[in-house]
């Protein structure tokens, strides 16, 4: 089935629109639908029965993983000391035939007084899959959740900020030039972004119990990095019918009120988390009321693709998703549960693909999935997976002590196999590229990892990282809610807030999760 026409069919197969009750907000709009998905074996079949392989995954009968990066501990050969809790990521080709990925890492500004130690790093691979070289590509930075590609070729890191001050912060995958903040797509709580290749538009939601999901789009059609410094930016509205339209922001600085105050009028999205533009569109998750929805930008029509409401197995507890590039399904994180990656597939099979199992991952989330650019290895962390490193040891202002707690650094894998990449076809695992793109820079290449690989150009620029010393181009425009002061984002490595735990010092290490208390008031 084509991806559009499952996800109407979402909507379809739906009841009738009704209210629902988070937290004390009541959420307009159409929330009460039916799921168009529902549970069943999916392409690769049930994972029960499986027993989890060396690194703690439980994976489907064919596929294997490996573990690429640890918090605390140099990448491959590099020498570059993975920072802590690894969130969103995304990938970009090589004209070698290789591919970078980039990561956020999930540190809040809350955990470090006084300084940020958020941010992002990339790491890159060579044709065979082997790790070539690893570094920073944003410092100085904070609450760095997760992020998208651009059809341009950077990274798009979102700040999380429990003060509502987050920012967007454009990166260079290679590290060759500073991160830049993109002010026009608004200061909150991001959630995430994803940017149209078709349009240019990006999409993003916000991480807020009473959050609105966002419409970004450049006056500048060029399609370039540049573009992103102004443009309109929306609110989404939808109607009783699931149809949906547009409202403005008039401030996205949201200095005189926050951007969801100014459009009251908009969707409730509680707890936005991933959002993904694939095929004409965007779909998007949000964690308080565990739903996964569909958004056909043809159409302007709105669907819940799934509900996971009262806990409804099996896939609660969302957080972040990616969508694979051929096939078109969703794979949706658990970002507190049972520590499962979940499959939507495009027939409507709603199945776990993979879950973390043991101690090692029982302060943690499942956070950042995302394929490379041919579709055959898909990379996902443990947010707080436990490594041998010591939190303090890495960052001292994060004391979780010197027992097994204090090790939950954060852990990021590669998992390979059958893909299939087409809808409803498996193929065989095989080399991870097809040939080399053209070749072109990051200023001008139009990477979109979420097209068939054969058809994204390189980026070109060799991964020359900048020392996390170098400062930022530009300031924010903003100073934080909490003391005033004004944080200077550029590059370094984030903490994912998918299941943000606030771990207590002492000998116990207790975990408290955002989402499950409704998340930051900013």
């Amino acid at each position: 089935m084509h991806r559009r026409a499952f996800l109407r069919n979402g909507l379809a197969m739906g009841g009738t629109a009704v209210g629902s009750t988070i937290l004390g907000s009541t959420i307009p709009g159409v929330v009460g639908l039916a799921s168009a998905a529902v549970p069943g074996p999916g392409p690769y079949g049930p994972l029960d029965g499986r027993i989890p392989d060396d690194n703690g995954l439980v994976l489907p009968e064919g596929f294997t993983s490996r573990i690429v990066a640890v918090g605390g501990v140099p990448v491959g050969g590099t020498g570059y000391t993975w920072p802590l809790f690894p969130d969103g990521k995304g990938t970009f080709p090589k004209r070698d035939g290789g591919w970078i990925l980039s990561c956020n890492h999930e540190v809040f500004d809350f955990q470090t007084p006084g300084e940020s130690v958020g941010g992002a790093s990339s790491i890159r691979f060579d044709a065979d899959g082997r790790i070539v070289d690893a570094g920073p590509i944003l410092v100085g930075s904070h609450s760095n959740s997760r992020g998208a590609t651009t059809p341009w070729g950077t990274w798009l890191s979102c700040q999380e900020a429990f003060g509502g001050d987050g920012l967007i912060w454009e990166c260079d995958p290679t590290g060759g030039r500073p991160a830049v903040p993109r002010n026009a797509l608004g200061v909150r709580t991001h959630g995430s972004v994803a940017v149209d290749p078709a349009s240019g538009r990006c999409y993003m939601t916000e991480a807020h119990r009473d959050g609105r999901l966002y419409r970004f789009t450049m006056l500048d059609e060029s399609l370039s990095g540049a573009a992103l410094a102004d443009g309109p930016l929306e609110a989404m509205v939808v109607d009783p019918d699931g149809g949906v339209s547009w409202i403005p922001v008039p401030d996205p600085s949201g200095t005189v009120a926050p951007t969801r105050v100014q459009a009251a009028d908009g969707f409730v999205t509680p707890m936005g988390g991933g959002v993904w533009v694939h095929d004409g569109v965007a779909v998007f998750t949000t964690g308080l009321d565990d739903r996964v929805h569909a958004i056909d930008l043809a159409d302007q029509h709105h669907s819940v693709v799934w509900d996971g409401s009262g806990h409804r197995q099996p896939l609660v507890g969302i957080g972040d998703l990616t969508v694979a590039p051929g096939s078109g399904d969703v794979f949706a994180a658990e970002d507190r549960g049972d520590m499962e990656l979940v499959l939507i597939s495009t027939e409507g099979d709603v199945v776990p693909f993979c879950r973390m199992v043991g101690d090692d991952h029982r302060l943690s989330a499942l956070t950042g999935p995302c394929f490379d650019p041919s579709g055959t290895r898909l990379y996902v962390s443990s947010l707080r997976g436990r490594g041998d490193a010591l939190v303090r040891d890495v960052v001292p202002a994060i004391d979780w002590g010197d027992g097994a707690e204090g090790r939950h650094v954060g852990v990021t894998y590669e998992v390979s196999g059958a893909f299939r990449l087409e809808s409803g076809v498996e193929l065989s695992a095989g080399p991870t590229t097809t040939g080399p793109p053209p070749s072109m820079t990051v200023a001008s290449s139009r990477t979109d990892t979420t097209a068939v690989p054969t058809t994204q150009p390189a980026v070109t620029s060799p991964l020359t990282l900048p020392p996390t010393t170098v400062p930022p181009t530009t300031t924010l425009g903003r100073a934080t809610a909490a003391g005033g002061r004004v944080d200077r984002g550029i590059g370094g490595a984030t903490l994912g807030l998918g299941a943000v735990a606030v771990l207590a010092l002492g000998a116990s290490v207790v975990a408290v999760r955002r989402r499950g208390s409704g998340g930051p008031e900013g």
